[in-house]
């Protein structure tokens, strides 16, 4: 065996805890593949997604920005213009210059897959950013109530009782897996799932055909990283046990090797608001003996987040920390 050659890491998921854990990761010497999800239908994906007929872009940009390089100032200039976001103008307010670029890009090549692997030149990122699917499909949640909704954005961000709990999860219509995630899911050396929202963020992953059986034959060892907070519309309530237990009923049982759990204490300022603002506490830690290894440590950035003015979509006042995530998985990777 090649003892000099990069290890493998692949990072499943979609949105700002996706964001996190290849910010650090980048920093490493790796060989790094992140599939993103593709359901995203709020904000100015719907736009993109309803009046375009292109697959969402936000969760794909945020990658691209997450893994750019920014070794000089022009590399940094590009990855700020990718992260602007228009606070004003009839249609503009709101939207991303990256999802812009990605939408204009797949209109001059006729390929918005081609399109985003010349994003991924033009960043000159450190990794590869693949779509979990190339095909349409909208994510559609089942309750316990019996009611139905369809979207990512309203099981996100819920006009329902948000702590109603969700009983099944699936595509409509059911979409395959993009060839080049299954390659990477089977050449991995680790698999990193999370953080993320569970259903929209992670299992929605799941769903795609194909990527749940090479989950199960794959030789990586897979790691959950816990979420900080619950989540109403989604985990309201959760304990770290809940989360593991809804996500196993996708992913299927004793598949996890690790589990990387927050042992630092939220700030209080910030757990008051969110509790008054998102419904939410800090997800209780009550595991024990179990078939994975837990991790525990601080993983927890202190910063509240700030974001945008012309943001209109809720989003995690508090995150992981990416070097301290980083520095984790690092010493699984054994690099």
């Amino acid at each position: 065996m090649n003892m000099s050659k990069k290890k493998n890491i692949v990072v499943i998921g979609g949105g700002t805890g996706t964001f996190t854990v290849l910010s650090g990761l980048k920093k490493y010497p790796l060989d790094i593949s992140a599939i993103v999800s593709m359901a995203d239908s709020g904000g100015s994906n719907k736009v993109i997604r309803d009046e375009l007929g292109l697959l969402p872009t936000s969760d794909i940009r945020q990658c691209f920005v997450a893994l750019a390089k920014e070794s000089n100032q022009t590399e940094q200039l590009l990855r700020d213009l990718f992260m602007y976001r228009f606070d004003k103008g009839n249609g503009l307010k709101g939207m991303t210059f990256g999802n812009l670029f990605l939408v204009a890009l797949s209109d001059i090549l006729g390929s918005q897959n081609e399109a985003i692997e010349k994003t991924s030149q033009v960043l000159k990122i450190k990794g590869r950013v693949l779509p979990v699917t190339l095909s349409n499909s909208n994510l559609a949640a089942v309750y316990e109530d019996g009611s139905k909704v369809v979207g990512e954005h309203f099981i996100d961000e819920p006009e329902h009782d948000g702590k109603v709990k969700i009983e099944k999860l699936f595509l409509e219509p059911i979409s395959k897996a993009n060839p080049k995630a299954i390659s990477a899911i089977m050449e991995a050396d680790i698999i990193v799932i999370g953080p993320g929202d569970l259903y929209t963020s992670l299992i929605v992953n799941l769903l795609v055909k194909g990527i749940v059986p090479a989950l199960q034959k794959t030789k990586g060892k897979i790691v959950y990283v816990m979420n900080l907070m619950t989540k109403y519309g989604q985990t309201a309530g959760f304990t770290a046990k809940d989360h593991i237990s809804d996500l196993e009923k996708y992913l299927g049982k004793n598949q996890l090797d690790y589990v990387l759990v927050n042992s630092g204490k939220i700030p209080g300022k910030i757990a008051t608001k969110y509790g008054k603002e998102e419904n939410s506490i800090a997800v209780e830690d009550d595991l024990g003996e179990e078939s994975f290894k837990i991790v525990r440590g601080d993983f927890l950035n202190k910063k509240e987040v700030k974001k945008s003015s012309a943001d209109s979509l809720k989003r995690s006042l508090i995150r992981h920390d990416s070097d301290k995530l980083a520095k984790a998985i690092k010493k699984l990777v054994k690099i």
